[in-house]
């Protein structure tokens, strides 16, 4: 049985990494694609996912959905971080596939209802969308097979500022919905993210198999690779396409349960706070809110494998 997935998503190199990488799993069925707001504006996003559905072949549904967080408005990209297109500023065709006319909030609804129980949503950008759709239908949440996210940090620092993770902090009070609702949530973030490095030479192993799609990975990789050096890290680190791998092979990653709030004011807003100890001798914010699995550790050699079997050749 393939699983079938959407991915909420705002490509994004490593975005890019991850849906390909979801495309050709063999145990993956990848039935659409809906953008957000976050390493570039949503029409930029937009565009950047109708091009990836043309790499794979046109097969792929792209809606188009949040252009700003729940409370407040965006006005700030990580150009330095993806470039101002995205994809490291490589020139793009425009692409032949169009996105839908039906909304990212509306394309969800929709598919959840029409296959209740088998849809798991993987968000690897900010959560505005799967909070819209909290919002919109409450009772999806008894008709998700799951939630897989990239984001937040359990254990370890944030990457934007000690406390919080680039995806969260830019909509702390969707991730707060997402994280409270009663389904089931896997938060794959930098604990075990930052684990996983993929060097120049890994990289270039992988996609040398001079097809289009490998040719685009080695492209946009080479900006990715070029901002991780400015920080001291000899690789880049794999964020997004580690939720693909987890929902490929999760024993490869080890995880914990826990209550997570989102911290939405003050220093650490953006914070994911997990209810590691469950010794509480008062009332708390954390009271009543389902456990999150979080993934606190991997198996960065199985990981680096998985992902070469199934890239190499493409």
């Amino acid at each position: 049985m393939r699983k079938k997935i959407i991915i909420d998503t705002d490509p994004g190199i490593d975005d890019a990494m991850a849906i390909l990488f979801a495309h050709f799993a063999p145990n993956i069925e990848l039935i659409g694609l809906t953008t957000v707001f976050g390493n570039v504006p949503v029409e930029q996003a937009t565009h950047n996912a109708c091009y990836l559905s043309d790499l794979m072949e046109g097969a792929i549904p792209v809606a188009s959905g949040s252009q700003h967080p729940l409370h407040r408005k965006n006005n700030r990209y990580p150009d330095w971080v993806h470039g101002q297109n995205g994809f490291g500023d490589i020139s793009l065709d425009t692409p032949e596939t169009k996105s839908l006319e039906l909304n990212a909030v509306d394309f969800i609804i929709e598919q959840v209802s029409k296959y209740p129980g088998e849809i798991t949503l993987v968000p690897i950008g900010p959560l505005t969308n799967i909070a819209s759709v909290l919002e919109k239908a409450p009772e999806i949440t008894s008709k998700i097979k799951g939630v897989v996210l990239m984001g937040g940090a359990a254990t370890v620092n944030g990457n934007v500022n000690p406390a919080a993770e680039a995806n969260i902090l830019s909509d702390p009070f969707a991730a707060d919905k997402v994280f409270t609702a009663d389904w089931p949530v896997t938060m794959v973030g930098l604990d075990v993210t930052h684990q996983i490095i993929m060097d120049e030479a890994y990289l270039n192993r992988v996609h040398q198999s001079g097809t289009d799609i490998g040719k685009f990975i080695s492209r946009i990789a080479r900006f990715y690779l070029e901002f991780h050096r400015s920080t001291g890290v000899d690789g880049l680190y794999t964020h997004d396409p580690s939720t693909i791998a987890y929902l490929i092979k999760p024993d490869i990653f080890t995880t914990q349960s826990g209550a997570i709030r989102v911290c939405t004011e003050g220093i650490a807003t953006g914070q994911t706070i997990m209810n590691r100890s469950q010794k509480l001798y008062q009332k708390t914010a954390w009271d009543g809110i389902p456990n999150s699995n979080v993934c606190i550790d991997v198996d960065v050699d199985a990981f680096l494998d998985l992902y070469a079997s199934i890239m190499a050749g493409h």
